[in-house]
C-alpha cells in the first residue's frame, strides 16, 4: 500500500559532517546568540529522517511557528551556515567613528570653548568637524545637555542634622493629641493689570496677553497648612511685620481646640524670632516652633502649597486694585479646602534632598 504524501515536496537537507559539527556547536555553546543556537537547533531537526522531516514536525518540537522553520531551513539550503546569520540592516552605512563620539564626549565634559561658558550644537559642530544635527544626536544619546543648568544652596547651619531630624520626625510620625502646621508668608504678592485686555484662546492660538503690566500695590498671605488634612488657614495683611505673624498666631489659637498642642514648622525668618513672638509663646505653652534649617525653607510643605497657588491664580492672573487680588487669594483658599489634599513625606529624614508631593 502507497503511502499519501500531502503538501508541497522537499528539498532534501542533507549535512556534511563538518556543518553538523558546527552547528552542533552552536547550540552546546553557552555564550552564542539564543537567537543562532534556536536556528542551528532547527537545521538540525530539519535533517533528520534523511532530510526530509516535515516542517510541523519540527515545529512542534522546538516550540516554533511553522513559518519560522520555513524560513530557516530555505535560508541554510541557499547560502548553508552563512543563511544563519542575521542579515544587513536597512540603511546607509555608519559614517560617525567611535573616535569622534568620544571626542565630542570628551570636550563636552571637561572644557568650555575659548570664547563662551558652555558649548552649543553650532560650537561644537566647529570645533569636532561634525555636523550639527550629528552633533545633536550624540548629546541625545549620552544625555547630556550643555544648555542647561541646575542651581543648589549648602546650608551652613550648625544644626542642620538634628532640625531635618524634627522636621521630617513631624511629617512621618507627628505626636498625639497635637495638630502639626506648617507656617509661612507668601510676601510681595503683587496686584498686576495688564496694559490691554487678555486676548482669549482660540482653535490654534493660545491665550494672549500683553508682555508689560500696571501694578496697583502688594499684600501679603500668611498661611498655616495642616500636615495631616491638608487644610489651610489663612490671613491677608499688607505688611508683613511681626506684629501681623502675632497676629495671625493669635487666630490659630482661637481655630484650633484647646486641648490640642500646636506644633509649628516656620523658616528662619527673622519675624518668627522677634521679640514679641518670643513673649507671646511664652504666654501660650501649647504652641512649640520648629525651625527647618538654614537655607532649606523648602522643606515646609506649605512651600508646596504657595506654588499650587502661583501656578493656579497667581501667575495669570488679572487684578486691578489689592481688594481684587484679595478676593482672588480669599475664594481660591476656600475652593481648596473644599478638597484638601495633603501632602505625602515619602523620604526618610537621612536623604539630603528631601521633598513632598500630593
Amino acid at each position: 500500500m502507497l503511502a499519501v504524501v500531502r503538501g508541497r515536496p522537499k528539498q532534501r537537507l542533507v549535512l556534511t559532517d563538518e556543518e553538523r559539527q558546527v552547528l552542533t556547536g552552536w547550540t552546546r555553546r553557552r555564550k552564542s546568540a539564543q537567537a543562532l543556537a534556536l536556528r542551528a537547533r532547527i537545521v538540525l531537526a530539519c535533517a533528520g529522517e534523511g532530510g526530509l522531516r516535515s516542517n510541523t514536525d519540527v515545529a512542534a518540537a522546538e516550540r516554533v511557528s511553522l513559518p519560522t522553520v520555513g524560513k530557516w531551513r530555505q535560508r541554510f539550503l541557499e547560502k548553508r551556515l552563512d543563511g544563519l546569520g542575521d542579515e544587513p540592516r536597512p540603511g546607509g552605512p555608519r559614517t560617525i567613528t567611535d573616535e569622534q563620539v568620544e571626542q565630542v564626549l570628551v570636550a563636552t565634559l571637561e572644557r568650555s570653548p575659548h570664547s563662551a561658558t558652555h558649548w552649543s550644537r553650532a560650537s561644537m559642530a566647529a570645533e569636532t568637524g561634525l555636523s550639527r544635527s550629528s552633533v545633536g544626536r550624540i548629546w541625545k544619546a549620552l544625555r547630556l545637555q550643555p544648555h542647561r543648568n541646575d542651581e543648589f544652596k549648602i546650608s551652613n547651619d550648625p544644626l542642620f542634622v538634628d532640625k531635618v531630624r524634627d522636621v521630617v520626625g513631624l511629617y512621618l510620625d507627628p505626636p498625639e493629641k497635637a495638630i502639626v502646621l506648617c507656617v509661612d508668608e507668601k510676601s510681595q504678592i503683587q496686584a498686576l493689570d495688564r496694559s490691554a485686555p487678555v486676548l482669549p484662546m482660540m482653535p490654534g492660538m493660545p491665550e494672549r496677553r500683553t508682555h508689560d503690566y500696571v501694578r496697583h500695590g502688594i499684600t501679603t498671605l500668611f498661611a498655616a497648612l495642616n500636615v495631616a488634612t491638608g487644610e489651610v488657614i489663612g490671613q491677608i495683611h499688607r505688611r508683613h511685620r511681626a506684629t501681623e505673624f502675632k497676629k495671625f498666631l493669635a487666630r490659630l489659637d482661637r481655630e484650633v481646640p484647646a486641648e490640642l498642642d500646636v506644633h509649628l514648622i516656620c523658616d528662619n525668618y527673622g519675624t518668627h524670632k522677634a521679640p514679641i513672638i518670643v513673649k507671646w509663646l511664652a504666654a501660650h505653652p501649647r504652641f512649640h516652633m520648629h525651625f527647618t534649617p538654614t537655607y532649606s525653607s523648602w522643606r515646609g510643605e506649605v512651600e508646596r502649597w504657595f506654588g499650587l497657588l502661583t501656578d493656579q491664580q497667581l501667575r495669570r492672573g488679572v487684578h486691578k486694585s489689592i481688594a481684587a487680588l484679595e478676593k482672588s487669594i480669599r475664594d481660591w483658599v476656600t475652593a481648596w479646602n473644599e478638597d484638601p489634599k495633603p501632602f505625602v513625606w515619602t523620604k526618610t529624614a537621612g536623604s539630603w534632598n528631601d521633598s513632598p508631593h500630593i
